[in-house]
Parts: C-alpha cells; sequence; structure tokens
C-alpha cells in the first residue's frame, strides 16, 4: 500500500510556499475528489500539516460530563478515583490512535467500513445505537453550556441550552471555510478550558502523598463504582472513536511509504499531546474537588452549581467564575464537536445526509426536555456518561477487528503487542459494564 487515502498521486517537485487561502481551497478540491492533500516536505510546515484531528477529538475528552464526573469523584471520595481518570486517559491514547490510523490507511472512516464489511441488520442497529450515543452526548454538552451560562449571567436553563446549540452550530459552520478554521476555533476553546482549570489548580493545597495513594486502583462501594463507569465513559467517547477516523481519512495523500510512515508518526505526536494535555486538565478537575471539597461542610459540591458556589467561598472570588468560564468553553466546543460526529455516524452506516439545522434540532431537542422537566442537571450528567460508557464496545471492538487486518491496513497494521492491548482494553470496558450492571440487578 503506496499512499494513505484511497489513491496515491505521483511525486512531484515542491511548489512554492501556499497561502493559508489558496490551501484551504486545495484541501476542498481534495475532499470533493475523494482523495487527500498532497504531503510537502518532512518539517514544521508538513507537521502541523498532519497536526490538529487529535485536539478536535480531545474537546470530547473534557466536556462537561467530564466536569460532572471528575468533581463529583473528588468531592465525595477525594483522590479515591484519581488512578481511573490517569487510567481512562492512557486508554483513550491508545484507541484514537487506532482510530486516526484506520482513516489514514484506508481512506475511510469506522462508520462506513461497519457498513461495508458487516451484514445490513448489524450496520443498522450499530447505527441505532451510535444515535443513541449521540443523544446522550448532546445531553451533556448542553445541559454543561446551559449550567455555565446560569451560572455567569444567570441565564435560564432552558435558554442557556438554545444558545449552547446555536453556538454549536455557529462552530460547525467554520467548516465551510477548510478544517483548519474549526480546529484553530475549537483549539482556542481548549486552552480556555485548562487555562480556567489550571488558574484555581495552582492556588488550592494538594495533598501529594494522599494523591499518589489515589494511583492505587481502588473502589469503595457500589457508588464509587458507578462513578468510576461515568468517568470511563466521559472520557473514552464512543462518537469520537467514529470522529477520529474521519478527521484523517482524507487529510493528506503520500507519494511511497516514507511519507506514510511520516504522517503516522506525526500523528502519534499530535494523539500524545492532545490525549495528553485532556488528561492534565482531568487530573486538574479531580485534585482540586478533592483538595477543596472532599470532608469539606460546605454543601452540594458534587454539583456543579454547588462546586462553582464552593470554590468562591473556599478559595477566592476567582476561582468560580474561572471554573465556570471552563465549563462553558467546554460546552461549546463539545457540543460543535459532537454534532459534527452525529454527521459522520449517520453518513458512514446509512448514506444518509440531512441538512445541519435538523441534525441540530433532533439532538437538541432531549436535552432541552430534560432542562424543561426540571432534572438535576448534574445528575444527568453523571449518567449521560454512564450511558456513553455502555457504547464504548460497539464502536472499540470493530476498530480493533479492522486495524489488525493487513488487507485493509497495508503497512499500518497492527502490531501483536498493540492489537493484544487494544484487546485488553475492550475485555476489560465490557468486564467493567457487565459488573456494573450485576450489582445493580442484586443491590
Amino acid at each position: 500500500m503506496d499512499a494513505v487515502g484511497p489513491a496515491a498521486g505521483h511525486s512531484a517537485p515542491s511548489p512554492p510556499a501556499l497561502t493559508e487561502a489558496s490551501e484551504a481551497s486545495e484541501a476542498s478540491e481534495a475532499n470533493r475528489r475523494g482523495r487527500g492533500q498532497p504531503l510537502r516536505g518532512a518539517g514544521l510546515r508538513a507537521r502541523l500539516a498532519v497536526a490538529g484531528p487529535a485536539f478536535v477529538a480531545a474537546i470530547a475528552y473534557i466536556d462537561p460530563g467530564n466536569f460532572a464526573t471528575n468533581f463529583a469523584a473528588g468531592s465525595q471520595y477525594g483522590y479515591l478515583l484519581l488512578w481511573v481518570i490517569v487510567g481512562a486517559n492512557l486508554l483513550a491514547m491508545l484507541v484514537q490512535t487506532l482510530s486516526a490510523k484506520l482513516g489514514l490507511a484506508t481512506g475511510r472512516n469506522l462508520a462506513e467500513l461497519c457498513r461495508d464489511r458487516f451484514p445490513r441488520p448489524v450496520s443498522w442497529g450499530m447505527w441505532v445505537q451510535a444515535e443513541a450515543v449521540a443523544i446522550a452526548t448532546d445531553l451533556a454538552e448542553v445541559l454543561g453550556g446551559a449550567i455555565a451560562l446560569q451560572l455567569l449571567f444567570g441565564i435560564p436553563l432552558f435558554t442557556g441550552g438554545v444558545i449552547t446549540g446555536v453556538v454549536a452550530f455557529g462552530l460547525l459552520a467554520l467548516q465551510s471555510r477548510g478544517h483548519r478554521p474549526f480546529e484553530r476555533a475549537i483549539f482556542l476553546l481548549f486552552l480556555v478550558v485548562l487555562v480556567g482549570l489550571f488558574a484555581t489548580l495552582f492556588r488550592v493545597d494538594v495533598d501529594g502523598a494522599d494523591a499518589a495513594a489515589g494511583l492505587v486502583p481502588r473502589f469503595a462501594g457500589t457508588d464509587s463504582l458507578l462513578l468510576a463507569t461515568g468517568i470511563l465513559g466521559a472520557t473514552v467517547m464512543p462518537h469520537v472513536i467514529y470522529l477520529h477516523s474521519a478527521l484523517t481519512q482524507r487529510r493528506l495523500r503520500a507519494d511511497g511509504p516514507e511519507q506514510q510512515r511520516f504522517i503516522l508518526r506525526t500523528t502519534r505526536i499530535d494523539v500524545l499531546a492532545g490525549m495528553g494535555t485532556a488528561g492534565l486538565i482531568n487530573v486538574s478537575m479531580l485534585l482540586i474537588a478533592a483538595a477543596v471539597f472532599a470532608g469539606s461542610p460546605l454543601p452540594g459540591t458534587d454539583t456543579l452549581a454547588g462546586v462553582y458556589a464552593g470554590l468562591g467561598v473556599a478559595v477566592d472570588e476567582w476561582a468560580a467564575p474561572a471554573f465556570a468560564i471552563a465549563l462553558l468553553a467546554s460546552g461549546f466546543a463539545s457540543s460543535g464537536v459532537g454534532t459534527y460526529a452525529g454527521q459522520v455516524v449517520m453518513q458512514g452506516f446509512i448514506r444518509r445526509h440531512i441538512p445541519l439545522l435538523l441534525r441540530r434540532a433532533l439532538t437538541l431537542a432531549p436535552a432541552l426536555v430534560v432542562l424543561g422537566v426540571g432534572v438535576e442537571p448534574t445528575e444527568a450528567l453523571v449518567w449521560s456518561q454512564v450511558v456513553l460508557s455502555f457504547g464504548i464496545p460497539f464502536a472499540l471492538v470493530p476498530l480493533v477487528l479492522f486495524t489488525r487486518r493487513r488487507d485493509l491496513m497495508g503497512p499500518l497494521v497492527n502490531s501483536r503487542s498493540t492489537t493484544a492491548a487494544a484487546v485488553l482494553v475492550a475485555a476489560l470496558i465490557i468486564a467493567l459494564n457487565v459488573f456494573l450492571l450485576v450489582e445493580f440487578a442484586t443491590a
């Protein structure tokens, strides 16, 4: 296999440096033809051309569901579940690398390959399941944005949910100008989340010994297991497993194995940077909650509104708005990414495209219903993450099956050790979900 993508071009002398406008135009034309933009050189400019998809995927790993589960875990159990966050983010690096590699090697995304390779009843069933996961994803993201708007500006939750949906639609509109404007907007919001949380983390007193003890795997009853499952569902996101393969499938075209290996190496660095930074953000959430709220008499600190109020009392006047701004950026960015993933899933599984506004309305409706009937938002967020956790195997198992096949992947096929690690990850996630079901059934 000589190309990253569905077709390979012949090598040619490198032209002069492109302007951003001509780059976007060429990328758009290449995508319309079903192939990637040609890779030029192997320096910094070429690396930057490869980089970006992992940070779009990573925003889903720090969405409002992560805020809900991580702060709830730290408030209720201190540093106990820190190991779950660290482990989940390590798993995410492996999973997203496989997804990105699948798109690079085959020129097709995971949903398209499931449609082509599985019997129609199976692929349609997977699509229905994936749409249910998309609804749970949108629930978390819209709720998070609505809560943040209420905390910052006193906007009613229902109205805040509508605003979040509109902003997500605006972010997706940037795609009409090429992938770079969308990626830059998402990256900027990613940085807002990072700065907002780290500004608070550096002002709280984290107990290093207790935090180190939190890296030892253990639970403290069924409730802690439920939260651990929610953390896993909020971290290894099913919809972004599908999305990452779509972000790389027609991005670049390599001329020969050397360029192909260069793209793969740079993609791995992209994943390491994106998922590693998302992991640090997730860890910061639990550390803040454990340091400030574990054992504290402050009420309601297992909810996002309680966290906001508690930070203002226990830290300082700047900690509360910094938290809310980070939550708002997370809600806006992840809602846009989630809607994009929903498009990929529908087009891949059933070859159907519906207008973006209609899709936004369909996935937004359940979240607005939850806001309208007055369900406690943070509790709904946590449960949405548990639903996401049960959706992981439906995306992860096909991903492992496809990336181990040399006839599909060519020289980018998994090594035996990579496949073994991926199988172990899938088995652990499935076992955790089954154990949780048994615990609830026998409780």
